[in-house]
Protein backbone atom coordinates (compact mmCIF):
# COMPACT_ATOMS: atom_id res chain seq x y z
CA UNK A 1 0.00 0.00 0.00
CA UNK A 2 1.15 2.99 -0.59
CA UNK A 3 0.95 6.35 1.42
CA UNK A 4 -0.29 9.79 0.18
CA UNK A 5 1.71 13.00 0.51
CA UNK A 6 -0.26 14.26 3.37
CA UNK A 7 0.02 10.87 5.24
CA UNK A 8 3.86 10.95 5.04
CA UNK A 9 3.88 14.49 6.34
CA UNK A 10 1.52 13.38 9.46
CA UNK A 11 3.91 9.91 9.96
CA UNK A 12 7.16 12.34 10.03
CA UNK A 13 5.86 14.87 11.91
CA UNK A 14 4.82 12.56 14.77
CA UNK A 15 8.11 10.36 14.55
CA UNK A 16 10.09 13.60 14.63
CA UNK A 17 7.97 14.26 18.07
CA UNK A 18 7.93 10.74 19.42
CA UNK A 19 11.82 10.12 18.72
CA UNK A 20 12.47 13.70 20.30
CA UNK A 21 10.14 14.22 23.42
CA UNK A 22 9.20 10.25 23.97
CA UNK A 23 11.93 7.54 23.45
CA UNK A 24 14.49 9.41 25.40
CA UNK A 25 12.37 10.02 28.97
CA UNK A 26 10.31 6.50 28.14
CA UNK A 27 13.04 4.78 30.85
CA UNK A 28 12.70 7.11 33.46
CA UNK A 29 8.76 7.34 33.28
CA UNK A 30 8.71 3.54 33.65
CA UNK A 31 10.76 3.37 36.67
CA UNK A 32 8.94 6.31 38.17
CA UNK A 33 5.13 4.87 37.15
CA UNK A 34 5.18 8.65 35.41
CA UNK A 35 1.81 9.83 33.71
CA UNK A 36 3.84 12.73 31.28
CA UNK A 37 1.29 15.17 30.36
CA UNK A 38 3.72 17.68 29.02
CA UNK A 39 4.59 14.90 25.86
CA UNK A 40 0.61 14.83 25.71
CA UNK A 41 -0.14 18.33 24.98
CA UNK A 42 2.70 18.18 22.93
CA UNK A 43 0.69 15.38 20.98
CA UNK A 44 -2.33 17.15 21.29
CA UNK A 45 -0.89 20.36 19.95
CA UNK A 46 -0.20 17.58 16.88
CA UNK A 47 -4.03 16.77 16.60
CA UNK A 48 -3.11 13.21 17.80
CA UNK A 49 -6.08 13.37 19.95
CA UNK A 50 -8.61 13.51 16.83
CA UNK A 51 -7.13 12.29 14.05
CA UNK A 52 -10.96 10.79 12.64
CA UNK A 53 -12.53 13.37 14.24
CA UNK A 54 -14.17 16.03 11.90
CA UNK A 55 -12.84 19.72 12.07
CA UNK A 56 -16.28 20.58 12.73
CA UNK A 57 -15.83 18.92 16.29
CA UNK A 58 -12.31 20.00 16.59
CA UNK A 59 -10.21 16.93 14.95
CA UNK A 60 -7.94 16.28 12.22
CA UNK A 61 -9.96 14.57 9.80
CA UNK A 62 -7.43 12.25 8.91
CA UNK A 63 -9.09 8.90 8.72
CA UNK A 64 -8.08 5.55 10.11
CA UNK A 65 -5.23 4.58 7.96
CA UNK A 66 -3.30 8.15 9.40
CA UNK A 67 -4.84 7.36 13.05
CA UNK A 68 -2.68 3.37 12.68
CA UNK A 69 0.21 5.96 11.20
CA UNK A 70 0.33 8.35 13.98
CA UNK A 71 -0.30 5.27 16.82
CA UNK A 72 2.67 3.44 15.49
CA UNK A 73 5.48 6.12 15.49
CA UNK A 74 3.69 7.81 19.00
CA UNK A 75 4.04 3.62 20.72
CA UNK A 76 7.98 3.49 19.03
CA UNK A 77 8.54 6.26 21.54
CA UNK A 78 6.27 4.77 24.68
CA UNK A 79 4.37 1.79 24.50
CA UNK A 80 1.88 3.76 27.47
CA UNK A 81 1.01 6.68 25.88
CA UNK A 82 0.68 5.42 22.70
CA UNK A 83 -2.36 3.29 24.59
CA UNK A 84 -3.66 6.44 26.35
CA UNK A 85 -4.09 7.90 22.76
CA UNK A 86 -5.57 5.36 21.37
CA UNK A 87 -8.53 5.14 23.88
CA UNK A 88 -9.44 8.52 22.94
CA UNK A 89 -8.88 8.36 19.62
CA UNK A 90 -11.53 4.53 18.99
CA UNK A 91 -13.26 3.85 21.47
CA UNK A 92 -14.35 6.88 23.01
CA UNK A 93 -14.20 9.45 20.15
CA UNK A 94 -15.96 7.16 17.05
CA UNK A 95 -18.65 6.05 19.93
CA UNK A 96 -19.46 9.93 20.69
CA UNK A 97 -19.03 10.60 16.77
CA UNK A 98 -21.06 7.80 15.76
CA UNK A 99 -24.39 7.56 18.27
CA UNK A 100 -23.44 11.59 20.34
CA UNK A 101 -25.77 14.18 20.15
CA UNK A 102 -25.10 17.57 18.88
CA UNK A 103 -24.92 18.47 22.59
CA UNK A 104 -22.83 15.26 23.69
CA UNK A 105 -20.56 16.47 20.55
CA UNK A 106 -20.42 19.64 21.69
CA UNK A 107 -19.75 19.07 25.42
CA UNK A 108 -17.55 16.60 25.10
CA UNK A 109 -15.72 15.33 21.85
CA UNK A 110 -14.51 18.70 20.68
CA UNK A 111 -12.10 18.69 23.55
CA UNK A 112 -11.36 15.16 23.93
CA UNK A 113 -10.49 15.94 19.93
CA UNK A 114 -8.35 18.92 20.77
CA UNK A 115 -7.06 17.42 23.28
CA UNK A 116 -8.19 19.50 26.38
CA UNK A 117 -9.97 16.03 27.56
CA UNK A 118 -8.30 12.54 27.86
CA UNK A 119 -10.65 9.79 27.51
CA UNK A 120 -11.27 6.26 29.59
CA UNK A 121 -13.93 2.98 28.23
CA UNK A 122 -15.37 1.30 31.23
CA UNK A 123 -17.07 -2.54 29.79
CA UNK A 124 -14.48 -4.60 31.19
CA UNK A 125 -15.43 -5.82 35.08
CA UNK A 126 -13.87 -7.64 37.28
CA UNK A 127 -15.21 -11.50 36.28
CA UNK A 128 -16.24 -9.95 32.63
CA UNK A 129 -13.67 -9.79 29.88
CA UNK A 130 -15.25 -10.22 26.30
CA UNK A 131 -18.37 -11.52 27.35
CA UNK A 132 -20.30 -7.61 27.52
CA UNK A 133 -23.75 -9.68 28.05
CA UNK A 134 -22.50 -10.96 30.93
CA UNK A 135 -22.32 -7.48 32.68
CA UNK A 136 -22.99 -6.42 36.35
CA UNK A 137 -22.83 -2.75 36.56
CA UNK A 138 -26.06 -1.17 36.63
CA UNK A 139 -27.75 2.09 35.67
CA UNK A 140 -31.47 2.91 36.78
CA UNK A 141 -33.58 5.97 36.55
CA UNK A 142 -33.90 8.13 39.58
CA UNK A 143 -35.86 11.34 39.94
CA UNK A 144 -32.76 13.39 38.97
CA UNK A 145 -31.08 11.11 36.58
CA UNK A 146 -29.23 7.84 35.87
CA UNK A 147 -27.80 6.17 38.76
CA UNK A 148 -25.39 4.12 38.23
CA UNK A 149 -23.57 1.39 40.38
CA UNK A 150 -20.84 -1.32 39.82
CA UNK A 151 -16.89 -2.05 39.54
CA UNK A 152 -15.25 -1.85 36.03
CA UNK A 153 -11.63 -3.39 35.94
CA UNK A 154 -8.46 -2.50 33.67
CA UNK A 155 -9.53 0.61 32.64
CA UNK A 156 -6.90 2.98 30.75
CA UNK A 157 -6.93 6.31 31.91
CA UNK A 158 -9.24 5.77 35.02
CA UNK A 159 -7.51 8.11 37.17
CA UNK A 160 -6.28 10.49 34.64
CA UNK A 161 -8.97 10.74 32.09
CA UNK A 162 -11.69 13.55 32.34
CA UNK A 163 -14.72 11.29 30.67
CA UNK A 164 -15.57 8.07 30.84
CA UNK A 165 -17.85 5.93 28.05
CA UNK A 166 -20.05 3.44 30.15
CA UNK A 167 -21.60 0.64 29.47
CA UNK A 168 -24.25 -0.60 32.03
CA UNK A 169 -27.32 -2.71 32.30
CA UNK A 170 -30.74 -0.88 32.28
CA UNK A 171 -32.91 -3.69 31.93
CA UNK A 172 -31.47 -6.93 33.58
CA UNK A 173 -34.21 -8.96 31.51
CA UNK A 174 -33.44 -8.15 27.88
CA UNK A 175 -29.87 -9.69 27.77
CA UNK A 176 -27.34 -8.01 25.46
CA UNK A 177 -31.15 -5.51 24.27
CA UNK A 178 -30.65 -4.56 28.36
CA UNK A 179 -27.45 -2.69 28.00
CA UNK A 180 -26.96 1.47 27.44
CA UNK A 181 -24.22 3.65 27.06
CA UNK A 182 -23.35 6.75 29.43
CA UNK A 183 -21.51 9.45 29.16
CA UNK A 184 -20.03 10.01 32.35
CA UNK A 185 -17.06 12.78 33.68
CA UNK A 186 -14.61 11.07 36.15
CA UNK A 187 -15.46 14.18 38.71
CA UNK A 188 -19.27 12.87 39.31
CA UNK A 189 -19.43 12.19 42.91
CA UNK A 190 -19.90 8.40 43.23
CA UNK A 191 -17.21 7.86 40.37
CA UNK A 192 -13.97 6.37 42.28
CA UNK A 193 -10.92 5.24 40.68
CA UNK A 194 -10.53 3.08 43.86
CA UNK A 195 -7.34 1.06 42.58
CA UNK A 196 -4.44 1.51 40.06
CA UNK A 197 -3.16 -1.72 39.04
CA UNK A 198 0.36 -3.24 39.74
CA UNK A 199 1.07 -3.72 35.87
CA UNK A 200 4.16 -5.47 34.62
CA UNK A 201 4.46 -3.02 31.83
CA UNK A 202 3.12 0.19 30.67
CA UNK A 203 4.16 2.25 33.34
CA UNK A 204 3.31 5.90 31.99
CA UNK A 205 -0.18 4.95 31.42
CA UNK A 206 -2.62 4.34 34.29
CA UNK A 207 -4.89 1.70 34.71
CA UNK A 208 -7.58 1.75 37.16
CA UNK A 209 -10.57 -0.22 38.90
CA UNK A 210 -13.40 1.91 39.39
CA UNK A 211 -15.93 1.85 41.43
CA UNK A 212 -19.69 3.69 40.43
CA UNK A 213 -21.39 4.30 44.18
CA UNK A 214 -24.48 5.82 43.34
CA UNK A 215 -23.32 7.78 40.82
CA UNK A 216 -26.10 10.46 39.16
CA UNK A 217 -26.00 11.49 35.68
CA UNK A 218 -28.60 13.73 34.21
CA UNK A 219 -30.66 11.75 32.18
CA UNK A 220 -29.13 13.45 28.88
CA UNK A 221 -25.68 11.46 28.86
CA UNK A 222 -27.50 8.81 28.09
CA UNK A 223 -25.59 7.69 24.72
CA UNK A 224 -27.93 6.96 21.75
CA UNK A 225 -30.87 4.99 22.72
CA UNK A 226 -31.45 2.73 25.34
CA UNK A 227 -30.36 -1.10 25.03
CA UNK A 228 -28.40 0.07 22.88
CA UNK A 229 -25.14 -0.02 24.84
CA UNK A 230 -23.62 -3.86 23.38
CA UNK A 231 -23.69 -2.66 19.84
CA UNK A 232 -22.20 0.67 20.72
CA UNK A 233 -19.37 -1.18 22.86
CA UNK A 234 -18.98 -3.99 19.58
CA UNK A 235 -18.79 -0.89 16.83
CA UNK A 236 -15.31 0.45 18.70
CA UNK A 237 -13.48 -3.05 18.35
CA UNK A 238 -12.90 -2.76 14.85
CA UNK A 239 -11.25 0.76 15.22
CA UNK A 240 -9.74 -0.29 18.61
CA UNK A 241 -8.13 -3.28 17.35
CA UNK A 242 -6.61 -1.10 14.62
CA UNK A 243 -4.83 0.63 16.85
CA UNK A 244 -3.66 -2.04 19.32
CA UNK A 245 -2.12 -3.89 15.81
CA UNK A 246 -0.31 -0.61 15.30
CA UNK A 247 0.87 0.01 18.40
CA UNK A 248 2.08 -3.28 18.59
CA UNK A 249 3.72 -2.91 15.12
CA UNK A 250 5.43 0.46 16.59
CA UNK A 251 7.09 -1.42 19.78
CA UNK A 252 8.16 -4.40 17.74
CA UNK A 253 9.77 -1.86 15.41
CA UNK A 254 11.65 -0.04 18.63
CA UNK A 255 12.86 -3.11 19.68
CA UNK A 256 14.00 -4.61 16.37
CA UNK A 257 15.77 -1.23 15.93
CA UNK A 258 17.73 -1.47 19.35
CA UNK A 259 18.93 -4.94 18.09
CA UNK A 260 20.22 -4.35 14.81
CA UNK A 261 22.09 -1.57 16.12
CA UNK A 262 23.46 -3.77 18.71
CA UNK A 263 24.20 -6.27 16.13
CA UNK A 264 26.59 -3.93 14.36
CA UNK A 265 28.33 -2.80 17.15
CA UNK A 266 28.84 -5.63 19.14
CA UNK A 267 31.98 -7.48 17.86
CA UNK A 268 32.50 -11.71 18.11
CA UNK A 269 35.15 -13.89 16.33
CA UNK A 270 36.27 -10.51 14.42
CA UNK A 271 33.08 -9.17 12.88
CA UNK A 272 30.06 -7.80 13.82
CA UNK A 273 27.33 -10.50 15.15
CA UNK A 274 24.83 -9.31 12.28
CA UNK A 275 27.21 -10.87 10.21
CA UNK A 276 26.69 -14.51 11.64
CA UNK A 277 23.82 -15.77 10.07
CA UNK A 278 22.59 -17.30 13.33
CA UNK A 279 22.02 -13.39 14.24
CA UNK A 280 21.71 -12.30 10.63
CA UNK A 281 18.60 -14.61 9.50
CA UNK A 282 16.64 -13.56 12.93
CA UNK A 283 16.93 -9.92 12.47
CA UNK A 284 15.48 -10.44 8.84
CA UNK A 285 12.93 -12.56 10.08
CA UNK A 286 11.87 -9.94 12.50
CA UNK A 287 12.02 -7.21 9.50
CA UNK A 288 9.76 -9.54 7.43
CA UNK A 289 6.70 -10.20 10.26
CA UNK A 290 7.07 -5.89 11.46
CA UNK A 291 6.48 -5.37 7.37
CA UNK A 292 3.64 -8.09 6.89
CA UNK A 293 1.89 -6.97 10.33
CA UNK A 294 1.81 -3.33 9.39
CA UNK A 295 0.07 -4.04 5.69
CA UNK A 296 -2.06 -6.15 7.28
CA UNK A 297 -3.05 -3.38 9.48
CA UNK A 298 -3.06 -0.52 6.76
CA UNK A 299 -5.79 -2.96 4.52
CA UNK A 300 -8.01 -2.97 7.52
CA UNK A 301 -7.81 0.97 8.37
CA UNK A 302 -7.87 1.48 4.67
CA UNK A 303 -11.54 -0.67 4.71
CA UNK A 304 -13.10 1.12 7.14
CA UNK A 305 -11.79 4.45 5.25
CA UNK A 306 -13.95 3.12 2.30
CA UNK A 307 -17.12 2.71 4.99
CA UNK A 308 -16.54 -1.35 4.44
CA UNK A 309 -16.56 -3.84 6.88
CA UNK A 310 -13.50 -4.39 8.53
CA UNK A 311 -14.10 -6.58 11.81
CA UNK A 312 -12.44 -9.99 10.90
CA UNK A 313 -10.00 -7.69 8.97
CA UNK A 314 -9.49 -5.64 12.09
CA UNK A 315 -9.14 -9.04 14.31
CA UNK A 316 -6.45 -10.45 11.84
CA UNK A 317 -3.95 -7.87 12.20
CA UNK A 318 -4.51 -7.34 16.13
CA UNK A 319 -4.11 -11.17 16.44
CA UNK A 320 -1.21 -11.39 14.30
CA UNK A 321 0.36 -7.94 15.04
CA UNK A 322 0.25 -8.33 18.84
CA UNK A 323 1.82 -12.13 18.58
CA UNK A 324 4.80 -11.16 16.05
CA UNK A 325 5.40 -8.24 18.75
CA UNK A 326 6.35 -10.66 21.52
CA UNK A 327 8.30 -12.72 19.45
CA UNK A 328 10.14 -9.70 17.45
CA UNK A 329 11.04 -8.22 21.06
CA UNK A 330 11.84 -11.96 22.48
CA UNK A 331 14.26 -11.87 19.67
CA UNK A 332 15.66 -8.46 20.16
CA UNK A 333 16.44 -9.54 23.78
CA UNK A 334 18.55 -12.63 22.57
CA UNK A 335 20.17 -10.82 20.66
CA UNK A 336 21.40 -8.72 23.10
CA UNK A 337 21.98 -11.88 25.05
CA UNK A 338 22.63 -10.19 28.78
CA UNK A 339 22.36 -6.86 28.28
CA UNK A 340 18.48 -7.24 27.00
CA UNK A 341 17.74 -8.48 29.94
CA UNK A 342 18.63 -5.43 31.85
CA UNK A 343 17.43 -2.22 31.98
CA UNK A 344 20.60 -0.04 30.53
CA UNK A 345 19.00 -1.39 27.52
CA UNK A 346 14.95 -0.92 26.41
CA UNK A 347 13.92 -3.77 25.01
CA UNK A 348 12.92 -5.61 28.16
CA UNK A 349 10.96 -2.45 28.86
CA UNK A 350 9.48 -2.39 25.51
CA UNK A 351 9.05 -6.47 25.98
CA UNK A 352 6.67 -5.69 29.41
CA UNK A 353 5.18 -2.67 27.32
CA UNK A 354 4.23 -5.31 24.67
CA UNK A 355 2.91 -8.41 26.50
CA UNK A 356 -0.35 -6.67 27.15
CA UNK A 357 -1.54 -6.41 23.43
CA UNK A 358 -2.18 -9.66 23.31
CA UNK A 359 -4.71 -9.35 26.10
CA UNK A 360 -7.02 -6.34 25.69
CA UNK A 361 -9.46 -5.30 23.10
CA UNK A 362 -10.20 -9.25 23.09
Amino acid sequence: MILNSEQIQVRDAVRAFAQAELWPHAARWDKAHHFPKEAHRGLAALGAYGICVPDEFGGADLGYLTLALVIEEIAAGDGGTSTVISVTNCPVNAILLRYGTPQQKKNWLTPLARGDMLGAFCLTEPHVGSDASALKTTATKGADGWVINGVKQFITSGKNGDVAIVIAVTDKGAGKKGMSAFVVPTRTPGYNADRLEDKLGQHSSDTAQVTFDNCCIPFDQLIGAEGEGYRIALSALEGGRIGIAAQSIGMARSAFEVAVGYAKDRQSFGTAIINHQAVGFRLADCATQIEAARQLTWHAASLRDAGLPCLKEAAMAKLFASEMAEQVCSAAIQTLGGYGYVSDFPVERIYRDVRVCQIYEG
